[in-house]
């Protein structure tokens, strides 16, 4: 639908229905789940057993709530973990790959760009089994030959975090890249005419230029990392991330404990959203 070009006002109202029907669609499911996180009752369904804020602060089973729940706390401790790892490592490799495709020429430029990309297309699952099997046949291979065990190699948060950080620096390299594209490249020359090195022009004038794509990319990554299942879960040891502690949790049987920990799942990645555009607005 063009603005600019008049439309009749059936048009208007049957396309204004369908977007309403369109955020109704996607908000439906989560208000559900953030419904039933106050049911009182066992189970995350109907009928509804009254109000209740025991699968938040709950101390005794069956009730027991997020913030008394050991084993949640702890996967979310995990997985806070890794999502940090994978932030910082991502948005660091992104960023010298933002200098290398945006600033430099060279023989198979375009090859080593769309090998970046490759990432993005392939299923998260294909690509932790990939990981898995080339590490475990690394791992075996040294223990054949040396008995050498390196414990790096297999399923843990090692694995985990280069698993995750295999594709998600991909997209940080496209955030940044899309921020750096826009810089005056006369900006760094005017310094390097009033006496500046090149490391101190790209230090006090380009990395301050990227800090909000810079900035977002960390909470895009670490988001990311802290919602990724596919690849996690081929990867994950005895330290199992959130998502794979509430897959495991919900083969045992749905409660309104996993409704409380999505609803403030929801309402943390809304808040480091809401954090990044009112940072990006000041900049």
């Amino acid at each position: 639908m063009i603005p600019t070009i008049p439309q009749p006002r059936a048009f208007g109202l049957i396309y204004g229905a369908y977007v309403a029907l369109f955020f109704v669609f996607l908000a439906l499911p989560l208000t559900v789940v953030a419904v039933f996180a106050f049911n009182d009752s066992q189970f995350p369904s109907l009928p509804w057993e009254g109000f209740t804020s025991n699968w938040f602060f709950g101390e005794e089973r069956p009730q027991i709530g997020v913030f008394h729940e050991r084993g949640i706390l702890r996967a979310v401790g995990t997985s806070a973990f890794v999502a940090t790892c994978v932030a910082v490592l991502s948005v660091g490799v992104g960023t010298t790959n933002a200098f290398l495709f945006n600033r430099y020429e060279f023989r198979g430029k375009g090859f080593l760009y769309v090998l970046m990309l490759l990432p993005l297309v392939i299923p998260g699952i294909v690509l932790g089994i990939s990981i898995l099997v080339f590490s475990s046949t690394v791992a075996n291979g040294l223990w054949e030959a040396a008995e050498i065990d390196v414990q790096a190699l297999r399923p843990g948060l090692l694995l985990v975090i280069l698993g995750q950080f295999s594709f998600i620096t991909t997209i940080a390299t496209l955030v940044i890249t899309a921020r750096l594209q826009k810089f005056d490249r006369t900006l760094e020359e005017a310094a390097l005419n009033l006496g500046a090195n090149r490391l101190t022009a790209v230090r006090t004038i380009t990395l301050p230029f990227l800090a909000p794509a810079m900035i977002g990319a960390v909470v895009v990554a670490f988001l990311m990392s802290f919602e990724n299942f596919n690849t996690t879960l081929m990867l994950v040891g005895s330290d199992a991330p959130l998502t794979i502690a509430m897959f495991d949790r919900l083969k045992e049987g749905s409660t309104p404990l996993l409704n409380a920990v999505s609803l403030l799942l929801m309402l943390g990645s809304s808040l480091l959203a809401l954090i990044v555009i009112l940072f990006q607005r000041r900049n």
